[in-house]
């Protein structure tokens, strides 16, 4: 069989591509590893519920409540009005995906991808089975890279692929059902703490019955199983029963380029798509798919691997100033504890806390309330030059 594409890993980017792909009527292989999971603080917003139909049955927890934490210990409590915050277990959320995508016509395939070979005309994608361990080659016309930060596709493929600046995250799974210390099963903590990450930060975030604490690094040598181990006893959870580790790189921003101008493309982690300071990415992963698809569809129609770039203008002409506003923050309070001290202040503001979650359920920045933008801006200078201290009730 001649395949229309074949898309490399099955996780929200990869899986949402090759499900959007074979319901539209082309041919697609998806090939996945399996058995991996992705440290991953599991939030999705109700916009992504919505624009790519999941349902409550894929969360494990609804939260209400966000509480940020200084390097000093104090805290500022966002309620997130209007809306929640919805937690998914990727060790069941990637396989509920993957299992979409072939319910829609995707065949699937479990193995590593190993190059891609031309003759002529033609293009082979060449991946290690994992139960025989035989080479397999699939011609396909195009090629979807999804295989996640460091990907191997994008670093064969794309001009600028080995260069991606990445945080290692690392978290742990823990049995956490009920109030137990500091943690609440419905408020997500993320703690700006030089002593956790000194330069992103740790997270504790509740799955149900179970909780993810972790933490990121760009670091060299930095001890982050120490990190972790530390945020569990500030949060009381240090006597829980750890059910799993999981460690991986996180990209830290979209590369230049998504495609080898030929016949691949890279999307999700392998484009470089997770935001900015919050690190968030299984939105913008999915929707990185989506708009992936498109443009290999609109190539297949037109016979003109130009179309391919479609993929990164479109998720640029979205979500451009957003990155570039979460990069901004990102910069100018991560990278000391004075600053992290004056950034968790600052979002006691009610106006910083109303356009932040506006604009996560959203996915856009707010146009609403220009007076509050300006307020905002102020009182960012303010804090960041000094001239206001550090403010809690």
């Amino acid at each position: 069989m001649i395949f229309d594409v074949v898309v490399v890993g099955g996780g929200p980017a990869g899986a949402t591509a090759a499900e959007d792909l074979a319901r539209s009527g082309k041919k697609v292989a998806l090939i996945d590893r399996e058995g991996r999971i992705k440290p991953c603080g599991g939030a999705i917003p109700p916009r992504l519920m919505k624009d790519f139909d999941i349902s409550d049955q894929q969360l494990v927890a609804k939260i209400d409540t966000a509480r940020m934490i200084s390097p000093s210990g104090r805290f500022v409590d966002i309620p997130i009005e209007d809306g929640f915050v919805g937690m998914v277990d990727r060790k069941d959320f990637d396989p509920f995906l993957r299992a979409r995508a072939e319910r829609a016509g995707a065949t699937r395939f479990t193995g590593t991808f190993l190059r891609i070979e031309r003759e002529e005309e033609k293009t082979f994608l060449v991946f290690r089975d994992k139960e025989s361990r035989e080479e397999i080659r699939l011609q396909t016309k195009y090629v979807i890279g999804a295989d996640g930060a460091r990907s191997d596709v994008a670093r064969a493929e794309v001009p600028g692929g080995d260069k991606i600046p990445y945080v290692i995250a690392y978290h742990e799974i823990i049995d956490a059902p009920m109030a137990v210390g500091n943690y609440q099963p419905n408020r997500c903590d993320v703690i700006y703490d030089g002593r956790i990450s000194p330069d992103f930060y740790g997270w504790v975030f509740p799955h149900g019955h179970t909780c993810s604490v972790g933490m990121g690094t760009g670091v060299d040598g930095f001890d982050l199983k120490q990190a972790t181990a530390d945020l569990r006893r500030m949060a009381g959870l240090e006597q829980a029963e750890t059910l799993r580790k999981e460690g991986a790189p996180i990209p830290l921003r979209p590369m230049d380029r998504w495609d080898n101008g030929r016949d691949v493309v890279v999307v999700g982690d392998a484009a470089g798509t997770v935001a900015p300071s919050s690190g968030e990415g299984i939105y913008y992963a999915m929707y990185g798919g989506r708009i992936g698809a498109m443009a290999v569809s609109a190539a297949l129609a037109s016979g003109r691997a130009s179309d391919l770039k479609l993929a990164r203008q479109m998720f640029m002409k979205d979500h451009k100033m957003t990155f570039r506003a979460l990069q901004s923050m990102q910069d100018a309070y991560y990278h000391s504890d004075e600053r992290r001290e004056r950034f968790v202040s600052l979002c006691h503001d009610v106006d910083v806390q109303k356009l932040t979650f506006e604009s996560y359920m959203n996915k856009k920045l707010t146009k609403k309330r220009p007076l509050a933008h300006i307020k905002i801006g102020i009182k960012n200078v303010a804090h960041l030059t000094g001239l206001v201290s550090p403010q809690y009730t």
